[in-house]
C-alpha cells in the first residue's frame, strides 16, 4: 500500500504541484495531502488506512453523506442504462423541474457541468439581455476560475480591476468592477458613477471562499432596490449555498428578511449534483429567451445534462424534502460550532462562529469579518497548527482558513462529539 506521501510524490511528477485543483495540495497549511480511497456516511478513508470525520463533504455536495443508499441505487440504474448520449434524456426534465418547484425566482433553467460554466453564462445572459458589458464583483466572493472573475479590487474606490491570475489580459479584466462585501458607502458610489452601464452584480450571498460571511440584511436589500433602479441584473450565485442552507436556498433566507426580495439570474451546483459534475443557471422566461437556440446568447455542452449526473442530483433532491430534513441538519451544524465556541472559551482562545443549515465556518478573532481584508487578517499560524491538529485526530477541515466547511445528514452525535474532543486539545 503506497503512503500519501508517496502518492504525492508520484502525483507531482504529472500532474501541476500533484493536483487538479489547488487547494488540496495543502500549501496554505504546509504538510501532506491526504489521498482519499473512499467514503462511507460522514467518513472519509486515506490511502493509509486512516479515518476522519469530513466536514469539506466534497466542499459541499455530499449533504447526505457518503454513499446514500438511494443515491447510490440511482446511479447504478442510471449508469446501465447509458453514461451520455448527447441527445435530451426526461430525466434532464425531472431535475428541471424539481429544481424550478424549489426555486420561485426562476421560471426556467439551464443545465451545464461546473459552477465555472454556470456562472460565465450567468454573466454572458445578463449582458446579453441588458445589452452592457461591465459588472459588479465582491472582494473575496469566488465564482469560478473565468478570466473576467479572476479579478482584484483596482487602485481607488469605484475603479475597474486588475486580473490575479497570470494568462488573464488586463483588457479582459476592464469591464469589472471589484467591491468591498457589504460596503454600502462603495455600493452607493459605484451605481452613481457607473449604474447605466451595468449589466449585472453578481454575488455570493453567503461567501464560501473567505471562510463563512454571509452578506447582512441591509445592504443585500439595497443591492436589490439599486439593481432595479439602474436596469441592472442581480445574479445570485447559490453554488455553494444552493440547497444546502436550507430548502429554500440563499434567496429563500433573504426573501423572508426583505419582502419581495428576488434575484434576477440564480446560480446552482454542489448540492444539485450530489457529487457529480452538474451546475445550473435561470432565470424568468423573459431573460432566458435571450440563450441560444432561442436567442443570440450562445451556449452549449456536450456533458450538459448528463444521465448519470441528473441521476444523482435528482436523487439527492427528493432526499433532502424528506420532512424534518433541514431542521435535524441545521440542529447538528448549530450543535458543532456551538461546541467549537465552548472549547475555544474554555482555553481563552478568540474565536467566532457562524453557520446556516449545513454550512458554517470559524475564525480565530473575537468578531466576526464582515470583509475580505478583515478575513485576511486572521493568525494563519495558529489556524495551521489547529488544522493539523485536528486532522491528527481523524478530523478533516478545509486546509484553508478561507474556506466554509459542511456538515452532512450522515454525521452521528458520536462524530461530533469527537470533533469537539479533539478540538479541546488543538486549541490548548
Amino acid at each position: 500500500m503506497a503512503s500519501n506521501q508517496e502518492l504525492f510524490e508520484r502525483a507531482q511528477r504529472v500532474i501541476p504541484g500533484g493536483v487538479n485543483s489547488p487547494v488540496r495540495a495543502f500549501r496554505a497549511v504546509g504538510g501532506t495531502p491526504r489521498f482519499i480511497t473512499r467514503g462511507q456516511g460522514a467518513h472519509i478513508y486515506d490511502a493509509e488506512g486512516r479515518r476522519y470525520v469530513d466536514y469539506i463533504g466534497s466542499w459541499g455536495p455530499m449533504i447526505l453523506g457518503h454513499g446514500h443508499p438511494a443515491v447510490l441505487e440511482a446511479v447504478q440504474r442510471a449508469a446501465v442504462e447509458g453514461f451520455s448520449f448527447g441527445a435530451p434524456t426526461e430525466r434532464e426534465i425531472e431535475l428541471a423541474e424539481e429544481i424550478l418547484k424549489l426555486v420561485p425566482s426562476m421560471e426556467q433553467v439551464r443545465l451545464v457541468s461546473s459552477g465555472t460554466e454556470a456562472t460565465m453564462s450567468a454573466i454572458r445572459l445578463a449582458r446579453g439581455a441588458t445589452g452592457r458589458s461591465r459588472f459588479i464583483k465582491f472582494e473575496g466572493c469566488y465564482h469560478g476560475h473565468t478570466d473576467a472573475l479572476l479579478v482584484k479590487a483596482g487602485s481607488g474606490l469605484a475603479t475597474f480591476g486588475h486580473p490575479t491570475s497570470a494568462g488573464v489580459p488586463a483588457e479582459t479584466a476592464q469591464h469589472t468592477l471589484v467591491l468591498e462585501y457589504n460596503n454600502l458607502a462603495q455600493l452607493e458610489e459605484a451605481f452613481a458613477l457607473h449604474g447605466k452601464q451595468l449589466a449585472c452584480v453578481i454575488i455570493e450571498p453567503i461567501a464560501g471562499n473567505m471562510n463563512f460571511v454571509r452578506a447582512q440584511t441591509g445592504f443585500m436589500k439595497r443591492l436589490r432596490e439599486l439593481c432595479s433602479e439602474h436596469g441592472a441584473l442581480l445574479v445570485m450565485d447559490e453554488v455553494m449555498t444552493g440547497f444546502r442552507v436550507g430548502l429554500a436556498s440563499a434567496q429563500g433566507h433573504y426573501a423572508r428578511l426583505i419582502p419581495g426580495f428576488a434575484p434576477d439570474i440564480s446560480v446552482f451546483g454542489k448540492v444539485i449534483g450530489g457529487g457529480m459534475p452538474l451546475a445550473a443557471f435561470g432565470a424568468s422566461r423573459e431573460i432566458m429567451k435571450h440563450l441560444a437556440p432561442l436567442g443570440g446568447v450562445y451556449q452549449a455542452g456536450t456533458l450538459s445534462g448528463n444521465p448519470v449526473a441528473t441521476a444523482c442530483g435528482l436523487a439527492t433532491l427528493k432526499e433532502i424534502q424528506k420532512p424534518g430534513f433541514f431542521e435535524d441538519l441545521g440542529a447538528k451544524t448549530r450543535r458543532l460550532v456551538n461546541g467549537l465556541a465552548g472549547v475555544a472559551r474554555e482555553n481563552g482562545v478568540p474565536f467566532s462562529v457562524d453557520c446556516e443549515g449545513g454550512m458554517f465556518g470559524f475564525f480565530l478573532m473575537p468578531e466576526l469579518p464582515q470583509n475580505y481584508n478583515t478575513v485576511m487578517s486572521t493568525d494563519k499560524e495558529r489556524f495551521n497548527r489547529f488544522f493539523h491538529a485536528m486532522l491528527d485526530g481523524g478530523v478533516y477541515l478545509a486546509p484553508a482558513l478561507y474556506e466554509a466547511g459542511f456538515v452532512s445528514a450522515a454525521h452521528s452525535d458520536a462524530d461530533l462529539e469527537h470533533t469537539l474532543q479533539v478540538a479541546s486539545q488543538a486549541l490548548r
